[in-house]
């Protein structure tokens, strides 16, 4: 492991309808990492947070009392089409992810980012059934249609859901080498796809009823 600082600190962040797998998929492999890395659950108000799907998280400390942050990770969930308006949260993304080492996200989650204006003249990916979503929160990102993952700089975002898994274990060969994640994919029983080019839901690309988002939206906003 490395020598440069005994731990790091990843902030999870969490907001009101987040994809249950695309925050829990990569905390299984940075979890695993302790005490290397410790995991902080972070959100707008301490205490419970609701999923998309149902089941809460619970957010350790509000946006105000969190402590710095080495890497961050932001997930996405339909509950991201209000959060793309919530000035708490972008407020919260301006000011810690450019002191992160590495910000994370999955999914949607890179529509925030590019909200915030912080993936600007950067390469970033997202889901792929509602990628034109993406395209459409910044015209100054260059968003790869087909990619698992995008590196770039000190963002990493993937594409849907499980995607995150994938690109978590990226990350932590980045940070530690092969090995290390290798032994994470191990110990989860997940075969790691290494190739963030390789991406099999490319052929989904905004393939969604139109009805369905409106629904949605509906959904999260009510």
């Amino acid at each position: 492991m490395t020598e440069e600082k005994t731990s790091m600190t990843l902030g999870a962040v969490l907001y009101e309808g987040f994809e249950l797998l695309d925050l829990f998929g990569p905390l299984e492999m940075f979890g695993n990492l302790k005490p290397f890395v410790q995991v902080l659950m972070v959100a707008e108000t301490a205490g419970p947070v609701a999923s998309f799907q149902g089941p809460k998280a619970l957010a350790e400390v509000c946006f105000k009392d969190c402590p710095d942050l080495d890497l961050i990770l932001l997930p996405g969930g339909f509950g991201c089409l209000r959060e793309l308006t919530n000035p708490a949260l972008m407020d919260f993304l301006k000011t810690r992810v450019p002191k992160a080492k590495t910000t994370m996200t999955v999914c949607s989650g890179s529509w925030l980012l590019a909200k915030a204006g912080l993936l600007d003249g950067r390469k970033a990916t997202s889901n792929k059934v509602f990628f034109d979503l993406a395209e459409q929160q910044s015209d100054k990102v260059d968003w790869v249609a087909k990619a698992r993952w995008v590196e770039d700089g000190p963002f990493v975002t993937s594409s849907g859901v499980s995607a995150g898994m994938d690109m978590a274990l990226a990350v932590i060969a980045g940070m530690l080498g092969d090995a290390a994640a290798e032994q994470m994919a191990v110990a989860a029983e997940y075969r790691w796809q290494k190739d963030p080019g390789e991406d099999p839901f490319h052929q989904y690309l905004n393939q969604y009823d139109p009805a369905l988002l409106e629904q949605l939206k509906a959904t999260v906003s009510g």
